[in-house]
């Protein structure tokens, strides 16, 4: 089929940059901590907008959106797309954002046309993608998945030790969270749109990414508890330094991850805190964090693995205690050949260049994955930078996006 969607690209440039001002921080930084103030105020922003485009709205007891454009056969499984908009301290304006209002434009351009779809096209604003308030990601479509069960939600605690059932009741959210998660066949079919947070699309001056993989991640918490003393009175034969053994931990990290050989395979670092903390004091305990992605989930599995075997060589040559948490370890996606299909001919459709590529990052739509098929559509961002102020994005790349979503989305649902 051929729909020409009919965009309004000002009013859109118009939405993200008013969306960007509802922040807890001054401009140009963006800062929405899920069931903060700001964010509140951000999801009455985009209800709004979609109440507007004449779209019907629920939200489930996590705080996830969902705004549906009835089709001419609502009893047929919806198809979804959508993103977030909660976004990290010291953010920009487009990551999220872009699949969740630029969404919401593909639907409205094809409303514009007259274009009335069969099944039902459904908005849906994913509660907490980032992982700021809780220290884990993709919070609301976690839930969706069943990946998370409320047990596991509801002991949930921030850097302050207060839960999720506090926050939620702070934002007006209320509901029993066993209604939360979603069956099989909610989502016909689901497709986001999103900035690519690499530079590669901009480099190649290609208009579009057709993601085939989501990477996932595996993160740990892992604690090395050594002891102190002073750092002249302890002399070097039989110190049980927690730095030093955490040091071992972080290059053996590095090590197993280039062992593997393939590009995909990525392993980080993100917090290494040291106590006491002090110049002239032996470290006595560490805490570290550690992000291991790829796209294959037994290469990335055999990472762990390793690191593991060092933990406990390193305990024992050192003396000292490391326990280890596994927070999650999610599988990775391999994206719906159908979608892919739709999103190349829509591509084409649109006179648009594109590339097939995987993305690194996570997102939403690898957790909806476990309950439909899904696929990825990137547009590039300017530098590669993401999750900082001078994020961007700029309209005539947003406007080749938000065209090739909506004739695909198009394509999905007639």
């Amino acid at each position: 089929m051929s729909i020409v969607p009919k965009l309004e690209i000002g009013l859109l440039s118009a939405e993200l940059a008013k969306l960007a001002q509802i922040s807890e921080a001054d401009p140009p930084v963006v800062t929405r901590v899920v069931f903060g103030q700001a964010d509140i105020r951000g999801r009455a922003y985009v209800k709004s907008l979609c109440t507007d485009a004449g779209l019907a709205l629920q939200e489930d007891a996590i705080g996830n959106i969902f705004a549906r454009w009835k089709g001419r056969e609502p009893e047929l499984a919806p198809i979804g797309t959508g993103s977030h908009i909660d976004a990290i301290p010291n953010a920009g304006s487009y990551d999220g954002t872009v699949g969740v209002l630029g969404g919401l434009e593909a639907i409205r351009s094809l409303q514009r046309v007259g274009f009335h779809p069969r099944r039902s096209i459904e908005l849906v604003i994913f509660t907490a993608e980032e992982p700021t308030r809780f220290g884990i990601g993709c919070l609301g479509s976690r839930m969706i998945a069943n990946i998370l069960t409320p047990q596991q939600a509801v002991a949930l605690r921030d850097n302050e030790g207060r839960g999720l059932e506090e926050w939620r009741v702070r934002a007006g959210i209320a509901g029993p969270l066993e209604s939360v998660a979603l069956p099989a066949n909610r989502f016909h079919q689901f497709v986001e749109l999103h900035i690519e947070q690499g530079p590669f699309l901009e480099q190649e001056r290609i208009d579009l990414g057709l993601v085939t993989h989501i990477a996932a991640p595996a993160s740990q918490r892992i604690v090395i508890e050594g002891e102190g003393g002073h750092a002249g009175g302890r002399l070097m034969p039989g110190r049980k330094d927690a730095l030093a053994a955490a040091a071992e931990l972080i290059l053996a990290l590095e090590s197993a991850a280039l062992a593997t050989g393939a590009i995909d395979t990525v392993a980080t670092v993100g917090i290494c805190d040291v106590f006491p903390r002090a110049v002239n004091s032996i470290p006595s305990r560490v805490f570290l964090t550690t992000d291991i992605r790829d796209i294959d989930g037994t290469r990335r599995d055999r990472v762990l693995a390793a690191l593991a075997h060092t933990a406990q060589t390193v305990s024992a040559r050192r003396g000292v205690k490391i326990t280890t948490e596994l927070v999650n370890a999610d599988p990775p996606t391999t994206c719906a050949p159908a979608i892919l299909e739709a999103l190349e001919t829509s591509a084409v459709a649109a006179g648009r260049t594109y590339k097939k590529m995987v993305a690194r990052a996570y997102h939403d739509s690898s957790l909806i994955s476990c309950i439909a098929p899904v696929a990825m559509l990137f547009i590039p961002c300017r530098g590669g930078v993401s999750h900082r102020p001078d994020e961007y994005a700029s309209p005539e790349w947003i406007s080749a996006g938000v065209d090739v979503l909506g004739r695909t989305l198009a394509r999905l649902a007639s």
